[in-house]
C-alpha cells in the first residue's frame, strides 16, 4: 500500500512539474486619444505547439526564431481566430498581428503576440471571447485584463464562461 501511495505522489509531482499552471493572460486597451484599441494575448509555447502540431516540444514552428515556419502565423491565427475573439460596439474585429516575441525559458517560455485595431467610433461596449486551450486542457483558465475608459477591469474565462461582456 505504501509503495502504491509513494508512487501515485511521485506520478502527481511529475505531472506539476511538466506544466503547473494552464493559463494564458491577455490585456485589451482601449486608447481613446489615439483611436486604437490593442490587444497583448500571452500563451505559454507548449501549450501553442500542442494546440497546432499536437506536440508541445516541437520546433516545427520555430515561433520568433531565424527559421521560422513560412506558415507558423497562418497556422497561429487559424487556432486563435478559432478560439479567441473581441468586439467593439458589438462588431468583430479582424485580428492581425502587429508583432510577437518570446519571453522566459524552458517550460515558462511564453508566446507575446500583440494585435493594434483602430477603433474611430467611441467605445460603448467590448465582448471578449477567450476560450484558447479549452479544448485541449479540462483545467484552463484565461484571465483577461481591460483598460479602458478610466477603468480596468479583471476578467476570468474558463471552459463553462468563454464570454464576458462589458458595457461603458
Amino acid at each position: 500500500m505504501r509503495v502504491l501511495l509513494t508512487a501515485f505522489l511521485l506520478a502527481i509531482s511529475t505531472i506539476s512539474v511538466a506544466h503547473p499552471l494552464r493559463l494564458s493572460l491577455c490585456e485589451v486597451e482601449y486608447v481613446p486619444k489615439k483611436q486604437l484599441l490593442t490587444v497583448n494575448l500571452k500563451l505559454f509555447l507548449t501549450d501553442v505547439n500542442e494546440a497546432i502540431t499536437f506536440d508541445p516540444y516541437s520546433k516545427e514552428l520555430a515561433f520568433c526564431e531565424p527559421n521560422e515556419a513560412d506558415n507558423a502565423n497562418t497556422l497561429l491565427m487559424k487556432y486563435v481566430n478559432q478560439f479567441f475573439y473581441v468586439k467593439a460596439n458589438n462588431k468583430k474585429i479582424s485580428l492581425k498581428i502587429k508583432s510577437k516575441k518570446l519571453s522566459g525559458e524552458g517550460e515558462n517560455t511564453a508566446l507575446w503576440i500583440y494585435f493594434e485595431l483602430e477603433q474611430h467610433d467611441p467605445l460603448k461596449s467590448l465582448e471578449i471571447k477567450n476560450a484558447v486551450f479549452t479544448d485541449l486542457f479540462f483545467d484552463q483558465n484565461n484571465i483577461v485584463y481591460v483598460h479602458a475608459k478610466g477603468e480596468s477591469k479583471s476578467l476570468m474565462f474558463t471552459k463553462k464562461t468563454p464570454v464576458h461582456q462589458l458595457r461603458f
